[in-house]
Protein backbone atom coordinates (compact mmCIF):
# COMPACT_ATOMS: atom_id res chain seq x y z
CA UNK A 1 0.00 0.00 0.00
CA UNK A 2 1.49 3.28 -0.86
CA UNK A 3 1.21 6.04 1.78
CA UNK A 4 -0.50 9.29 0.71
CA UNK A 5 2.02 12.50 -0.50
CA UNK A 6 0.93 15.71 -1.25
CA UNK A 7 0.08 16.84 -4.37
CA UNK A 8 1.45 20.41 -4.46
CA UNK A 9 4.85 18.86 -5.35
CA UNK A 10 3.32 17.27 -8.31
CA UNK A 11 5.27 19.19 -11.45
CA UNK A 12 8.00 20.51 -9.48
CA UNK A 13 11.29 19.85 -11.03
CA UNK A 14 15.00 19.11 -9.43
CA UNK A 15 17.68 21.41 -9.92
CA UNK A 16 19.46 20.67 -12.59
CA UNK A 17 22.03 22.59 -11.11
CA UNK A 18 21.97 20.50 -7.63
CA UNK A 19 21.31 17.29 -9.54
CA UNK A 20 24.78 18.32 -11.11
CA UNK A 21 27.23 19.19 -8.13
CA UNK A 22 27.40 15.36 -7.23
CA UNK A 23 28.66 14.84 -10.47
CA UNK A 24 30.83 17.65 -11.14
CA UNK A 25 32.65 16.37 -7.12
CA UNK A 26 34.76 13.85 -8.08
CA UNK A 27 38.42 14.91 -8.79
CA UNK A 28 39.27 16.39 -11.81
CA UNK A 29 36.04 17.78 -13.49
CA UNK A 30 35.98 21.53 -14.37
CA UNK A 31 32.47 22.85 -13.86
CA UNK A 32 31.01 25.75 -15.06
CA UNK A 33 27.62 24.66 -14.14
CA UNK A 34 27.20 26.29 -11.15
CA UNK A 35 27.04 30.26 -10.23
CA UNK A 36 29.48 29.94 -7.36
CA UNK A 37 31.57 32.56 -6.17
CA UNK A 38 35.44 32.03 -6.23
CA UNK A 39 36.86 30.03 -2.70
CA UNK A 40 40.00 31.74 -2.67
CA UNK A 41 38.79 35.51 -2.53
CA UNK A 42 36.25 34.97 0.79
CA UNK A 43 37.85 37.38 2.99
CA UNK A 44 38.17 34.24 5.53
CA UNK A 45 40.62 36.62 8.06
CA UNK A 46 38.00 39.14 8.45
CA UNK A 47 34.92 36.66 8.41
CA UNK A 48 36.64 35.09 11.67
CA UNK A 49 37.57 38.52 13.48
CA UNK A 50 33.99 39.18 12.78
CA UNK A 51 32.88 35.49 14.41
CA UNK A 52 34.54 36.13 17.02
CA UNK A 53 33.18 39.63 17.58
CA UNK A 54 29.70 38.16 17.48
CA UNK A 55 30.78 35.95 19.63
CA UNK A 56 31.81 37.72 22.38
CA UNK A 57 28.15 38.87 23.21
CA UNK A 58 26.40 34.77 23.77
CA UNK A 59 23.28 36.22 22.45
CA UNK A 60 24.64 35.64 19.22
CA UNK A 61 23.72 31.75 19.79
CA UNK A 62 20.29 32.74 21.21
CA UNK A 63 16.90 32.77 19.96
CA UNK A 64 16.53 36.09 17.88
CA UNK A 65 13.62 37.96 16.02
CA UNK A 66 11.67 36.93 13.33
CA UNK A 67 12.71 40.03 11.17
CA UNK A 68 16.34 40.06 11.86
CA UNK A 69 19.12 41.68 13.32
CA UNK A 70 18.22 45.14 14.28
CA UNK A 71 21.83 46.45 13.86
CA UNK A 72 22.50 44.16 10.47
CA UNK A 73 18.74 45.54 9.41
CA UNK A 74 20.22 49.00 9.71
CA UNK A 75 23.55 48.40 7.77
CA UNK A 76 22.01 46.83 5.20
CA UNK A 77 18.92 49.61 4.91
CA UNK A 78 22.22 52.84 4.53
CA UNK A 79 23.87 50.50 1.75
CA UNK A 80 20.38 50.04 -0.45
CA UNK A 81 19.90 53.56 0.28
CA UNK A 82 23.58 54.37 -0.84
CA UNK A 83 21.97 52.29 -4.09
CA UNK A 84 19.20 55.34 -4.69
CA UNK A 85 16.46 52.58 -3.51
CA UNK A 86 15.83 54.32 -0.20
CA UNK A 87 15.37 52.12 2.51
CA UNK A 88 13.87 52.09 6.20
CA UNK A 89 14.79 49.13 9.08
CA UNK A 90 10.77 48.66 9.20
CA UNK A 91 11.11 47.67 5.17
CA UNK A 92 13.49 44.55 5.49
CA UNK A 93 13.64 41.19 6.39
CA UNK A 94 16.64 38.96 6.93
CA UNK A 95 16.15 35.60 5.32
CA UNK A 96 18.06 32.65 4.89
CA UNK A 97 20.00 33.17 1.44
CA UNK A 98 17.48 34.87 -0.99
CA UNK A 99 16.20 31.96 -2.31
CA UNK A 100 13.89 31.54 1.05
CA UNK A 101 12.80 35.18 0.02
CA UNK A 102 11.36 33.41 -3.23
CA UNK A 103 9.94 30.89 -1.69
CA UNK A 104 8.24 33.10 1.22
CA UNK A 105 6.52 35.59 -1.56
CA UNK A 106 5.35 33.00 -3.19
CA UNK A 107 3.40 31.82 -0.41
CA UNK A 108 2.05 34.98 0.26
CA UNK A 109 1.47 36.10 -3.32
CA UNK A 110 0.08 33.30 -5.13
CA UNK A 111 -2.39 31.00 -4.65
CA UNK A 112 -2.93 28.40 -7.04
CA UNK A 113 -3.68 29.17 -10.46
CA UNK A 114 -2.14 33.15 -10.36
CA UNK A 115 -0.46 33.93 -13.20
CA UNK A 116 3.54 34.19 -12.92
CA UNK A 117 5.27 36.50 -15.80
CA UNK A 118 9.62 35.35 -16.83
CA UNK A 119 11.70 36.91 -18.61
CA UNK A 120 13.25 34.11 -20.68
CA UNK A 121 15.63 32.77 -20.12
CA UNK A 122 14.75 32.64 -16.11
CA UNK A 123 16.67 31.86 -12.91
CA UNK A 124 15.41 27.98 -12.64
CA UNK A 125 14.83 28.08 -8.53
CA UNK A 126 12.58 30.98 -9.22
CA UNK A 127 10.30 28.22 -11.47
CA UNK A 128 10.53 25.88 -8.46
CA UNK A 129 8.87 28.17 -5.97
CA UNK A 130 6.17 29.52 -8.79
CA UNK A 131 5.29 25.94 -9.17
CA UNK A 132 5.20 24.59 -5.69
CA UNK A 133 2.74 27.53 -5.04
CA UNK A 134 0.58 26.21 -8.37
CA UNK A 135 0.69 29.19 -10.33
CA UNK A 136 0.61 29.54 -13.97
CA UNK A 137 4.05 30.82 -15.48
CA UNK A 138 3.95 33.34 -18.76
CA UNK A 139 7.13 33.99 -20.13
CA UNK A 140 7.70 37.67 -21.97
CA UNK A 141 9.74 37.29 -25.03
CA UNK A 142 12.48 39.72 -25.72
CA UNK A 143 15.83 40.45 -26.82
CA UNK A 144 20.04 41.13 -26.07
CA UNK A 145 18.29 43.87 -23.61
CA UNK A 146 15.65 41.63 -21.84
CA UNK A 147 12.05 41.79 -21.52
CA UNK A 148 10.42 43.74 -24.27
CA UNK A 149 8.05 46.19 -22.88
CA UNK A 150 5.56 46.26 -25.42
CA UNK A 151 5.39 42.35 -25.46
CA UNK A 152 4.80 43.07 -21.85
CA UNK A 153 2.08 45.06 -22.13
CA UNK A 154 0.44 42.77 -24.33
CA UNK A 155 0.84 39.72 -22.37
CA UNK A 156 -0.48 41.83 -19.39
CA UNK A 157 -3.50 42.99 -20.60
CA UNK A 158 -4.53 39.42 -22.02
CA UNK A 159 -3.03 37.77 -19.06
CA UNK A 160 -3.87 39.13 -15.43
CA UNK A 161 -1.00 38.65 -14.12
CA UNK A 162 -0.01 38.44 -10.11
CA UNK A 163 4.07 39.35 -10.26
CA UNK A 164 6.42 39.80 -12.89
CA UNK A 165 9.33 38.40 -12.14
CA UNK A 166 12.83 39.94 -13.04
CA UNK A 167 16.65 39.94 -12.84
CA UNK A 168 17.15 42.91 -14.46
CA UNK A 169 20.89 43.75 -13.63
CA UNK A 170 23.16 40.61 -14.91
CA UNK A 171 20.58 38.23 -15.34
CA UNK A 172 20.94 34.93 -14.35
CA UNK A 173 21.28 33.01 -16.84
CA UNK A 174 21.82 35.20 -19.63
CA UNK A 175 24.05 38.02 -18.21
CA UNK A 176 22.28 40.89 -19.86
CA UNK A 177 21.03 43.93 -18.13
CA UNK A 178 18.39 46.28 -18.80
CA UNK A 179 19.36 49.78 -19.69
CA UNK A 180 17.80 52.65 -17.85
CA UNK A 181 15.50 53.54 -21.03
CA UNK A 182 14.25 50.44 -21.06
CA UNK A 183 13.47 50.22 -17.48
CA UNK A 184 11.66 53.76 -17.43
CA UNK A 185 9.13 51.84 -20.31
CA UNK A 186 9.05 49.01 -18.56
CA UNK A 187 7.93 50.77 -14.85
CA UNK A 188 4.77 52.42 -17.33
CA UNK A 189 4.14 49.13 -17.93
CA UNK A 190 3.99 47.70 -14.45
CA UNK A 191 2.31 50.68 -12.99
CA UNK A 192 -0.85 50.69 -15.65
CA UNK A 193 -1.43 47.15 -15.34
CA UNK A 194 -1.21 47.50 -11.32
CA UNK A 195 0.78 43.76 -10.43
CA UNK A 196 3.41 43.26 -7.98
CA UNK A 197 7.25 43.58 -9.80
CA UNK A 198 9.40 41.53 -8.00
CA UNK A 199 13.20 42.38 -8.57
CA UNK A 200 15.64 39.82 -7.72
CA UNK A 201 19.10 41.55 -7.41
CA UNK A 202 21.98 39.09 -6.69
CA UNK A 203 24.61 40.86 -8.54
CA UNK A 204 24.10 44.14 -8.78
CA UNK A 205 27.68 45.38 -6.99
CA UNK A 206 29.70 42.72 -9.43
CA UNK A 207 29.77 44.93 -12.15
CA UNK A 208 33.33 45.17 -14.76
CA UNK A 209 32.48 47.94 -16.93
CA UNK A 210 29.88 50.62 -17.95
CA UNK A 211 28.25 52.88 -15.39
CA UNK A 212 25.56 51.03 -12.19
CA UNK A 213 22.15 50.84 -12.69
CA UNK A 214 19.35 52.06 -10.28
CA UNK A 215 17.31 49.29 -9.66
CA UNK A 216 14.62 49.18 -10.90
CA UNK A 217 12.63 49.17 -8.04
CA UNK A 218 13.50 52.76 -7.63
CA UNK A 219 11.44 54.06 -10.28
CA UNK A 220 8.81 56.25 -8.51
CA UNK A 221 6.40 54.89 -10.92
CA UNK A 222 6.39 51.68 -8.68
CA UNK A 223 6.46 52.70 -5.24
CA UNK A 224 4.22 50.16 -3.18
CA UNK A 225 4.69 47.46 -5.54
CA UNK A 226 8.11 45.90 -5.62
CA UNK A 227 9.73 43.89 -3.79
CA UNK A 228 13.70 43.77 -3.90
CA UNK A 229 15.57 40.36 -3.11
CA UNK A 230 19.07 40.63 -2.59
CA UNK A 231 21.81 38.41 -0.66
CA UNK A 232 25.58 38.34 0.81
CA UNK A 233 26.57 35.35 -1.19
CA UNK A 234 28.45 36.56 -3.94
CA UNK A 235 30.10 39.60 -2.18
CA UNK A 236 30.38 37.70 1.53
CA UNK A 237 30.15 34.16 1.30
CA UNK A 238 26.93 31.92 0.47
CA UNK A 239 27.74 29.53 3.13
CA UNK A 240 26.14 31.70 5.58
CA UNK A 241 23.06 31.85 3.79
CA UNK A 242 22.19 35.63 4.49
CA UNK A 243 19.79 37.87 2.58
CA UNK A 244 17.26 39.98 2.34
CA UNK A 245 13.22 40.82 1.78
CA UNK A 246 12.19 44.35 0.87
CA UNK A 247 8.50 45.31 1.03
CA UNK A 248 5.61 47.69 1.98
CA UNK A 249 4.82 47.28 5.41
CA UNK A 250 1.70 45.46 5.02
CA UNK A 251 3.13 42.88 2.95
CA UNK A 252 6.54 42.14 4.84
CA UNK A 253 3.87 41.35 8.12
CA UNK A 254 2.33 39.05 6.11
CA UNK A 255 5.84 37.75 4.97
CA UNK A 256 7.05 37.91 8.62
CA UNK A 257 4.82 35.50 10.36
CA UNK A 258 5.23 33.18 7.20
CA UNK A 259 8.88 33.08 8.42
CA UNK A 260 7.73 32.76 11.55
CA UNK A 261 5.50 29.63 10.66
CA UNK A 262 9.23 28.20 8.28
CA UNK A 263 12.21 28.51 10.69
CA UNK A 264 11.39 31.23 13.22
CA UNK A 265 14.40 33.17 12.18
CA UNK A 266 17.50 33.14 9.93
CA UNK A 267 20.84 32.27 11.83
CA UNK A 268 21.31 34.26 14.57
CA UNK A 269 25.56 33.95 14.52
CA UNK A 270 25.23 34.57 11.25
CA UNK A 271 23.83 37.70 11.55
CA UNK A 272 25.33 38.91 14.24
CA UNK A 273 28.89 38.31 12.35
CA UNK A 274 27.45 39.33 8.97
CA UNK A 275 26.97 43.22 11.16
CA UNK A 276 30.05 43.27 12.48
CA UNK A 277 31.92 42.82 8.95
CA UNK A 278 29.81 45.12 7.54
CA UNK A 279 30.63 47.54 10.28
CA UNK A 280 34.10 47.19 10.78
CA UNK A 281 35.87 45.73 7.31
CA UNK A 282 36.21 47.54 4.12
CA UNK A 283 33.66 45.41 1.93
CA UNK A 284 33.99 48.31 -0.94
CA UNK A 285 37.85 47.60 -1.36
CA UNK A 286 36.83 43.61 -1.18
CA UNK A 287 33.95 44.45 -3.77
CA UNK A 288 36.66 45.93 -5.87
CA UNK A 289 38.95 43.03 -5.71
CA UNK A 290 36.18 40.77 -6.55
CA UNK A 291 35.64 42.56 -9.34
CA UNK A 292 39.14 43.03 -10.84
CA UNK A 293 39.00 38.89 -10.60
CA UNK A 294 35.80 38.50 -12.59
CA UNK A 295 36.50 40.99 -15.10
CA UNK A 296 39.77 38.98 -15.87
CA UNK A 297 37.98 35.56 -15.67
CA UNK A 298 35.10 36.68 -18.08
CA UNK A 299 37.47 38.21 -20.76
CA UNK A 300 39.32 34.81 -20.59
CA UNK A 301 35.92 32.64 -21.18
CA UNK A 302 35.39 35.06 -23.79
CA UNK A 303 38.54 34.86 -25.81
CA UNK A 304 38.40 31.34 -25.60
CA UNK A 305 34.89 30.65 -26.77
CA UNK A 306 35.67 31.60 -30.89
CA UNK A 307 38.18 28.56 -30.91
CA UNK A 308 36.50 25.68 -29.46
CA UNK A 309 32.95 26.51 -31.06
CA UNK A 310 31.28 25.83 -34.30
CA UNK A 311 30.96 28.78 -36.86
CA UNK A 312 27.55 30.68 -36.27
CA UNK A 313 27.67 29.85 -32.25
CA UNK A 314 26.52 33.86 -30.52
CA UNK A 315 27.47 34.41 -26.56
CA UNK A 316 26.16 37.32 -24.43
CA UNK A 317 29.55 39.50 -23.68
CA UNK A 318 27.98 40.49 -19.53
CA UNK A 319 28.88 43.97 -18.27
CA UNK A 320 28.80 42.01 -14.78
CA UNK A 321 27.50 39.17 -12.86
CA UNK A 322 28.71 35.32 -13.21
CA UNK A 323 27.67 34.15 -16.53
CA UNK A 324 27.76 33.79 -20.39
CA UNK A 325 24.86 32.34 -22.79
CA UNK A 326 25.73 30.70 -25.45
CA UNK A 327 23.83 29.83 -28.23
CA UNK A 328 25.09 26.76 -30.68
CA UNK A 329 23.81 26.46 -34.49
CA UNK A 330 22.46 23.87 -36.48
CA UNK A 331 20.13 22.47 -34.83
CA UNK A 332 22.50 21.35 -31.64
CA UNK A 333 20.89 19.86 -28.48
CA UNK A 334 22.99 20.57 -25.27
CA UNK A 335 20.94 18.33 -23.38
CA UNK A 336 22.72 15.18 -25.18
CA UNK A 337 25.98 17.26 -25.20
CA UNK A 338 26.32 17.19 -21.68
CA UNK A 339 26.86 13.53 -20.80
CA UNK A 340 29.89 13.40 -23.63
CA UNK A 341 31.02 16.98 -21.85
CA UNK A 342 31.17 15.36 -18.08
CA UNK A 343 32.95 12.26 -20.33
CA UNK A 344 35.71 14.91 -20.86
CA UNK A 345 35.78 16.14 -17.89
CA UNK A 346 34.00 19.70 -17.96
CA UNK A 347 30.41 20.04 -17.01
CA UNK A 348 27.98 23.16 -17.46
CA UNK A 349 24.11 23.99 -17.51
CA UNK A 350 21.57 23.16 -20.30
CA UNK A 351 19.60 26.08 -21.62
CA UNK A 352 16.63 24.19 -21.35
CA UNK A 353 16.54 23.92 -17.94
CA UNK A 354 16.03 27.98 -17.94
CA UNK A 355 13.51 27.90 -20.64
CA UNK A 356 9.47 27.71 -20.17
CA UNK A 357 7.88 27.11 -23.47
CA UNK A 358 9.62 25.19 -25.74
CA UNK A 359 13.02 24.92 -24.74
CA UNK A 360 16.19 26.04 -27.31
CA UNK A 361 18.26 23.19 -26.47
CA UNK A 362 21.02 24.71 -28.42
CA UNK A 363 21.79 27.31 -25.72
CA UNK A 364 23.99 26.61 -22.66
CA UNK A 365 25.08 28.35 -19.09
CA UNK A 366 28.52 29.20 -18.29
CA UNK A 367 29.95 30.81 -15.32
CA UNK A 368 32.92 32.14 -15.41
CA UNK A 369 33.72 33.27 -11.84
CA UNK A 370 34.85 30.07 -10.15
CA UNK A 371 38.02 29.49 -12.22
CA UNK A 372 41.76 30.88 -13.10
CA UNK A 373 42.29 31.65 -16.54
CA UNK A 374 44.28 28.77 -17.08
CA UNK A 375 41.40 26.63 -15.97
CA UNK A 376 38.52 28.28 -18.31
CA UNK A 377 41.20 27.64 -20.73
CA UNK A 378 41.12 23.83 -19.98
CA UNK A 379 38.04 23.40 -19.31
CA UNK A 380 37.02 25.15 -22.73
CA UNK A 381 39.36 23.10 -24.54
CA UNK A 382 37.65 19.88 -23.14
CA UNK A 383 34.33 21.36 -23.68
CA UNK A 384 35.37 21.98 -27.57
CA UNK A 385 36.15 18.29 -27.80
CA UNK A 386 33.09 17.55 -26.53
CA UNK A 387 31.32 19.65 -29.39
CA UNK A 388 33.95 17.96 -32.04
CA UNK A 389 32.08 14.32 -30.98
Amino acid sequence: MSLPLARRMDGVTSSPVRDLLALTARPGVISFAGGMPAPELFDVYGLRAAFDRALADESALQYSPTEGNPRLRELLARRLSGRGLATTVDELLITTGSQQGLQLLSTALLDPGATVLVEEPVYLSALQCFQLAGARVVPVPGDAEGIDPAALDEIAAREGPALLYLVPTFSNPSGRTIGPERRRALAEVIARHGFWLVEDDPYHELRYRGEREEPLSARPELAGRTIYLGSFSKVIAPGMRLGWFRAPADLLRRVTILKQATDLHSSTVDQAAAAEYLAVADLEAHVRKLCATYRVRRDAMLAELPAITPPGTTWTDPDGGMFVWVTLPGGADTDRLLPEALRQDVAFVPGSAFQVGEPDRSALRLSFATHAPETIAEGLRRLGKALSQ
